[in-house]
Formats: structure tokens, C-alpha cells, sequence
């Protein structure tokens, strides 16, 4: 009896382990994001740090999901949480030739 009460309230919480979001980092450098796509989970996190020597503005105003980082310097690591699926284009404001493609899945 009491293994079957133990297991009814630990399925849960074994359940709720198995969506936990994940983290991954896209580092930009040499005016350049480190992959050009990127495939995520619906709440999954994004850091996006900065190794370069200059600033970088990465956004996005893409329909699904946007962003503004703003100014992001030298040394300096932002975290984006992705809410919505969808395909997301990733620019930088200052340096126009830097792309990233985040796809978003359930």
C-alpha cells in the first residue's frame, strides 16, 4: 500500500523532470554567430555572449518571437527564453551580415 501511495505522488514529479527546459549558448564572434541554425524546444533558453571585441545588437522581429538585446559589449552574456514555435531569424543591428536561424519546436 505504501509503495503505491509513494509511487502516485513520485510519477509527477519524474514527469515534470523530463520537460525542464534547456540552455544553450550561441557565442558571437568575429562579427559572427558561432552556428547559423538551431534547433530548440518551446521555452528552452538561449545565452547569447559576446566574444568579440566590439558590441553587438542581436534582435529579432520576426512574427513569432521578438527580441531586442540592445547594446550587448565585449565579455558581456544575455539569456533569451523562446515562448513560441516558429522559425525565428536572428540579426545584429551593427553588423548586418550576422545571421541565426532558431527554430522553436514543441
Amino acid at each position: 500500500m505504501l509503495r503505491l501511495i509513494l509511487g502516485a505522488l513520485l510519477a509527477p514529479l519524474c514527469l515534470a523532470g523530463s520537460s525542464m527546459a534547456a540552455e544553450y549558448v550561441v557565442v558571437q564572434k568575429n562579427k559572427a554567430f558561432s552556428v547559423a541554425e538551431i534547433t530548440i524546444k518551446r521555452g528552452d533558453t538561449i545565452s547569447f555572449k559576446n566574444e568579440d571585441d566590439v558590441a553587438h545588437n542581436a534582435f529579432s522581429t520576426s512574427k513569432e518571437f521578438s527580441f531586442n538585446l540592445n547594446m550587448q559589449l565585449p565579455k558581456v552574456s544575455t539569456s533569451v527564453v523562446f515562448e513560441n514555435e516558429g522559425t525565428i531569424e536572428v540579426r545584429c543591428v551593427i553588423h548586418p551580415a550576422m545571421k541565426l536561424i532558431v527554430n522553436v519546436k514543441r
